[in-house]
């Protein structure tokens, strides 16, 4: 079967393309690589570079017969959406509703979505499964549940099936190795915490330590990003075998706090990783924790990566292995 990557070459992006590949699927990435990264790029795959912004080039590649699209062309950082809500808008929104647009003119089968547990805001009850009231709390957040709802209503009114698939916090890197491209301008806890281990940046900036949470630092759920992309490939293989749309939380269901993270990157790394204690982000709520019981259920799916010291270990060896090869990140 025919799958189109769009954000292939991200970090996301090219593990699930590299999955899609290890199933034997043939696979094209379309990805403007403005933070995609061409080494994240696979010989198997088919490179299309463009823009979802540009009606033509998405149809060019869009109109090739493709079963099923994964989107994962999006901004993702939390706290700068609340600082730069316009720019959210244009990629999170505008272009999404670009892309499905042109599934649905493109009779693409089935539309698998990026999601995130942002759309659920501060949770009511842990841990937060499907049900659980969606009350954004930053804008980020809220462009993936307008997203949502829009897909909803397109399945309603145009029959486009499709996987939303709800990540908790992402982290780590193939465990074989064979993905080495790094986020630009990373945003993310680990990412951050390895530019500390490597003298990158000179200190961790830990925003607020006066949280309700067991030692003041918020916690998150922290899902390997190769477990990510097995549920992609699962959630695509579920709508298509059963013609129905789907909506899945993927976490660990095991909650870290920043603090708890940064001692297992302590000992991984063996070295100090200097912290300093910053002010609260807007819009971080203080914990967020997966329920992944419908995942199980549905697509078979159990989290194999997922464990603190795995997610440090995979990606402590590229971001050294990295440097050391070239002396910068």
């Amino acid at each position: 079967m025919k799958i189109l990557v769009i954000g292939g070459a991200g970090y996301i992006g090219s593990h699930v393309t590299r999955e899609f590949l290890d199933r034997g699927y043939q696979v094209t990435v379309f990805d403007n690589l403005s933070t995609g990264r061409r080494e994240n790029l696979f010989a198997e795959a088919e490179f299309v570079q463009g823009d979802i912004h540009c009606e033509e080039e998405l149809a060019g590649v869009m109109n090739r017969g493709f079963d099923g699209c994964v989107h994962l062309a999006a901004l993702k950082a939390a706290g700068v959406s609340m600082q730069r809500p316009e720019e959210y808008s244009v990629a999170n929104i505008c272009g999404t509703i670009s892309v499905i647009n042109q599934a649905v003119r493109s009779g693409i089968g089935c539309f698998l979505f990026s999601s995130s547990a942002a759309i659920f805001g501060t949770p009511k009850y842990q841990p937060i499964d499907e049900d659980h009231p969606k009350e954004p709390e930053n804008y980020y957040g809220f462009t993936k549940l307008e997203i949502e709802r829009i897909l909803e209503w397109y399945d309603r009114l145009k029959g486009l099936r499709y996987a939303a698939v709800r990540y908790f916090n992402a982290a780590g890197f193939d465990v074989r190795g064979r993905i080495r491209g790094l986020e630009r301008n990373p945003e993310n806890l680990l990412p951050i915490v390895m530019e500390a281990a490597l003298g990158v940046r000179s200190q961790l900036s830990v925003f607020g330590n006066d949280y309700p949470t067991r030692d003041g630092t918020c916690i998150r759920d922290y899902v390997h990003v190769s477990d990510l992309a097995a549920a992609h490939v699962s959630a695509f293989e579920y709508v298509i075998r059963e013609g129905r749309s789907l909506a899945v939380n993927l976490g660990s269901e095991n909650g870290v706090s920043v603090l708890e993270m940064l001692e297992h990157a302590r000992k991984v790394t063996g070295r100090p990783i200097p912290a300093v204690i910053a002010p609260r982000r807007e819009g971080d709520p203080p914990c967020l924790v997966a329920s992944s019981a419908k995942a199980r259920e549905l697509l078979g799916w159990i989290p194999k990566y997922s464990s603190p010291e795995t997610l440090i270990d995979s990606t402590w060896k590229v971001y050294s292995g990295v440097y050391e090869e070239t002396g910068h990140l």
